[in-house]
């Protein structure tokens, strides 16, 4: 592991995310570090989508200067909680820069590409610890993360 590597942190605001910084910081100590919050471009038109008429009525087409609205204000929300992030990190004495990162397929897979690209040396991300019937329905970010990443990973499991 490479120390001009720096490390990947998924962050996307919750408890489990803060801890995965604090978790990080202890291990790593004052490495470089990404910290990033993946956002999901194009939510406008999959939420017309899904308000598609009871009857079958097809839905109006999404004005698409509304449609990028939603998209900026979706990046600036990931900006500000991959800052937040990144404040964290440097609090603890990470040399941290914060990332925004639109998600081309699923969190996971842009999580694991974008430590590919960065020659991350590990990625740390939090773990809700769901199970059962949730967990095959939400699917799970972390575990995807560890199966196909090409880096270590760090799972920080919720208290």
């Amino acid at each position: 592991m490479s120390t001009a590597s720096p490390i990947l942190i998924g962050y996307d605001g919750s408890d489990t995310a803060r801890r995965a910084v604090h978790e990080a910081a202890e291990l790593f100590g004052s490495r470089r570090a990404l910290v990033v919050t993946v956002w999901e471009p194009g939510l406008a038109y999959e939420t017309s989508a899904m308000t598609a008429d009871p009857a079958g009525q097809v839905p109006e087409p999404v004005d698409s200067a509304a449609a990028q609205v939603v998209d900026d204000a979706s990046r600036a929300h990931a900006d500000r909680v991959a800052e937040e992030g990144a404040a964290l990190a440097k609090s603890l004495g990470l040399q941290a820069e914060a990332l925004a990162v639109a998600d081309e397929g699923n969190v996971a897979d842009a999580i694991v590409e974008l430590a590919g690209k960065r020659d991350a040396a590990a990625i740390v991300v939090g773990s809700r610890g769901l199970s059962g019937l949730r967990a095959r329905l939400e699917g799970s970010t972390s575990n995807a993360v560890a199966k196909h990443a090409s880096c270590p990973v760090v799972l920080v499991h919720e208290d």
